[in-house]
């Protein structure tokens, strides 16, 4: 038999015992990048989030199928008002630069521009529903992860990789799955009243959750995480409050309330405050991107749920698009992005390699305790 791999000693073994070894080693090495602490605790982070999102999900519609309550603008107003009382509150009581009065004097604007864009991000997604179809929203709602990344790459300078673009992709064709699911399982048997209107809001509140994941990534990364939820909970409670006036006062004035529906109400409040909350957590050890991808298996965990409370039909294509998105979640996860520096930036070296993705980076490069405190 043909020998060409020596062993440790200089004995040859065989070619195929040697490719045996090779590709044992391979394997290896790709359990050890993708299945790290860092990235486990990633995906458990994502889902959590993932279920805070499906629980506002199936409260929405059991207040709008068995009660016919169509709030969105009333419910979104109580989780900023939430966010006002603990967060507002907290700034309110910081001293120096971080507090209230300091940063309003300073940004005031700019957190205005920021809470618009978050208020009507939540609203135009949700009145997207009443126009088009649960397969247009499905997937042009995908439409703001190319957007989030091309925002990341030219505000946060953010570097993606080849295996980045792959990993969105295969996630992407596991919504692509769900949708395929959704049809074939006929959820999606409502045509809509006008489908071209309902896309473009499905396209503007994608479009404007990735200006305001962008917005919270610089925040939390840059500044602190009371300082983003905190002018978030101000700016949002009035502008939420003044929509909700125009828009929403004939809605509110005919619901027949009763314990039933004021314990839905809550429950939507403590999930999406529950999501406001942690989100800026995992960005801040993520990024906008991988969190954005992490929770496209919401609307799984609601279709799951939908299962037994709903009547939905089951449908093998929902774990295998389940499936699909947890391993493009995997992937993108597996290496971290690179922040680019200005040119004109006196940062030390050891910064170079950016902030997306912190604890990936510190794994990676394996850099001593002094230096990752710098970091």
């Amino acid at each position: 038999m043909k020998t060409d791999w020596p062993a440790s000693d200089g004995t040859p073994l065989p070619r195929a015992l040697g490719e045996a070894g090779a590709l044992g080693s391979l394997l290896r090495r790709i359990k050890g990048k993708l299945f790290t602490w860092n990235i486990l605790k990633t995906i458990a982070l994502g889902q959590m989030l993932s279920l805070c999102i499906c629980g506002t999900a199936i409260t929405s519609q059991y207040l709008t199928e068995k009660y016919k309550v169509n709030t969105p603008m009333l419910q979104s107003f109580i989780n900023y008002c939430l966010l006002f009382l603990i967060y507002t509150m907290m700034l309110a009581f910081q001293s120096g630069s971080d507090n209230l009065l300091d940063i309003l004097k300073r940004k005031w604007w700019k957190y205005i521009l920021l809470g618009l864009a978050d208020v009507e991000a939540n609203y135009t997604i949700v009145r997207a529903y009443q126009y088009t179809t649960l397969t247009s929203v499905q997937l042009l709602d995908c439409f703001g992860i190319p957007v989030l990344m091309a925002l990341s790459w030219f505000v946060l300078r953010a570097r993606y990789r080849v295996i980045h673009f792959i990993a969105v992709f295969v996630c992407l064709l596991g919504v692509g799955t769900m949708v395929g699911a959704d049809i074939l399982a006929g959820r999606d048997d409502n045509s809509g009243s006008d489908v071209l209107i309902g896309d473009l809001l499905v396209l503007l509140g994608a479009s404007l959750y990735a200006v305001s994941n962008v917005c919270e990534e610089y925040i939390v990364k840059k500044l602190s995480r009371q300082e983003f939820l905190g002018m978030v909970g101000l700016f949002g409670t009035i502008i939420s409050g003044i929509q909700l006036l125009i828009v929403e006062y004939k809605d509110i004035a005919s619901i027949h309330w009763d314990w039933k529906i004021a314990l839905l109400f809550v429950a939507f409040a403590l999930c999406m405050f529950c999501l406001y909350s942690f989100m800026p957590l995992v960005i801040k050890v993520t990024s906008a991107t991988s969190v954005n991808l992490g929770i496209l298996t919401a609307d799984l965990y609601s279709l799951f749920f939908g299962l037994f409370l709903f009547g939905y039909k089951f449908s093998g294509l929902y774990i295998l698009s389940f499936t699909v998105i947890m391993v493009g979640f995997i992937l993108y996860c597996s290496t971290p992005t690179r922040t680019a520096e200005p040119a004109e930036s006196n940062v030390p070296p050891v910064t170079s390699i950016g902030i997306d993705n912190l604890g990936l980076k510190l794994e990676e490069s394996g850099l001593p305790e002094t230096q990752s405190a710098v970091l």
